[in-house]
């Protein structure tokens, strides 16, 4: 990410510097690769999707916090939590531009009680599929390094 909006972000108090600790990052992926495992176990039906969905979500946002703190830097808003993942190095890096989408469906699930179906929830688990493993095989590299 650009030094620049990286400056303006602390300015504006949405970032702090942090120092990076690797057992904290390492768990925020663990946690986030158990979550996805355990949730994959329930069965998707209109009843689960919402649950699904944001447990989902959850896992690619701590992907983005790890990844922040990876940087040196601890994101001290939602908004800007998945920003980072968007500029990480993936094969199939057009699926990034559904983390805008699916942070807004999850503010509806939260907080207005939307219902999420289950053909938005097969949208995130497909996203999940095609990058949720790469994305924690490169954010694992950098905590080995």
């Amino acid at each position: 990410m650009n030094k620049n909006l990286i400056n303006m972000l602390v300015r504006n108090k949405r970032l702090r510097p942090k120092k990076a600790d690797k057992k904290q990052i390492k768990s925020l992926i663990e946690a986030a690769s158990d979550n996805v495992e355990v949730v994959r176990k329930i069965l998707l039906n209109e009843k689960s999707a919402t649950v699904i969905f944001r447990e989902l979500y959850e896992s690619i946002r701590q992907l983005g916090e790890a990844n922040w703190l990876i940087e040196g830097y601890e994101p001290l808003d939602h908004d800007i939590t998945l920003e980072i993942l968007k500029d990480i190095k993936i094969k199939n890096n057009v699926k990034l531009n559904f983390l805008g989408r699916f942070k807004k469906i999850r503010h509806d699930a939260n907080y207005r009680g939307y219902k999420v179906p289950m053909a938005q929830t097969e949208e995130i688990i497909d996203f999940w599929d095609a990058v949720g493993k790469e994305i924690i095989e490169n954010l694992m590299k950098e905590v080995v390094s």
